[in-house]
């Protein structure tokens, strides 16, 4: 039993459940406020996010500066276990529109070089509300009926996805 109580405890057991309580303290700091592990479901945002695939959230990172074009987003949608992973491709005010399969910015083609396939998808054109964001997953190349994208509140956004 001494045995097995110095490799669980160690040598000084006060000292022990004192790195356990800072441990913890740093975890739940850490993981309850600053990062948020999220796992990516559905095919969206292939290639560069895959199906089940685990990722962190970045939770403080929009109160030193503005979301912007191209940041991959976690967004808070329904409840608090319900996040969905998207692009940002146009800012509040900016007027967005797809012709076939090609997004538009205040009338200019989006640079979009992490798009691999594209379907010939048409989307009206919309303009951003001064608090709202347009998201979009990477993979076009599913039917625009089977992706949920468009328009976003920022309060809405949870954070910016690490890796």
């Amino acid at each position: 039993m001494s045995r097995l109580r110095h490799i669980a405890i160690g040598r000084n057991p006060r000292r022990t459940l004192i790195r356990i309580a800072v441990l913890a303290v740093f975890s739940f700091i850490t993981f309850g406020w600053l990062l948020t592990p999220v796992r990516v479901r559905g095919i969206s945002m292939e290639p560069a996010y895959h199906d089940s695939s685990l990722k962190l959230v970045n939770r403080i990172i929009y109160r030193f500066r503005a979301p912007q074009r191209g940041d991959v987003v976690a967004i808070r949608l329904a409840g608090p276990g319900v996040l969905y992973v998207k692009r940002i491709i146009a800012l509040p005010t900016e007027r967005v529109s797809i012709i076939e399969g090609i997004v538009e910015v205040n009338g200019a083609p989006l640079a979009e070089p992490y798009v691999q396939k594209r379907s010939a998808w048409n989307y009206p054109e919309v303009t951003v509300g001064a608090r709202e964001y347009f998201v979009i997953g990477d993979n076009r190349s599913m039917k625009m009926g089977d992706h949920d994208f468009g328009r976003v509140d920022a309060r809405r956004i949870l954070g910016m996805l690490l890796f």
